[in-house]
């Protein structure tokens, strides 16, 4: 009985403690914009759109889809400006890919596929 009676003590107690705004409280904010040193201009000259990659380190990161007969400045975020990499367009259903390698990212670079 005694056992009863402490349980439903304690339920009060933390049903009282909630309702009255008793929980921590959470402050949510956004954090700082990052801006992009390097940017690639693209063109997209083809009839579909392309996925747009920047292969660094071996790793393809997916940057941003172009649409067909489109030109986009694209930042690059996430790549240190001065770092050598290799550019990648695949078009959207995939039969094909454009590379260029060797790029040397340094502020904008124009690129247009094909």
């Amino acid at each position: 009985m005694k056992k009863t009676i402490a349980i439903a003590a304690a339920a009060l107690a933390l049903s009282g403690c909630a309702a009255m705004g008793g929980g921590r409280q959470v402050e949510v904010r956004t954090g700082p914009t990052v801006q992009a040193d390097v940017s690639v201009h693209l063109t997209n000259n083809l009839t579909q759109a392309v996925n747009f990659y920047v292969v660094s380190g071996g790793s393809d990161i997916f940057v941003k889809q172009v649409a067909s007969n489109s030109t986009e400045n694209v930042p690059i975020l996430g790549v240190a400006a001065g770092s050598t990499v290799t550019l990648k367009a695949v078009t959207v259903d995939g039969s094909r890919t454009y590379t260029r390698d060797n790029v040397a990212l340094n502020g904008v670079y124009e690129w247009k596929v094909p």
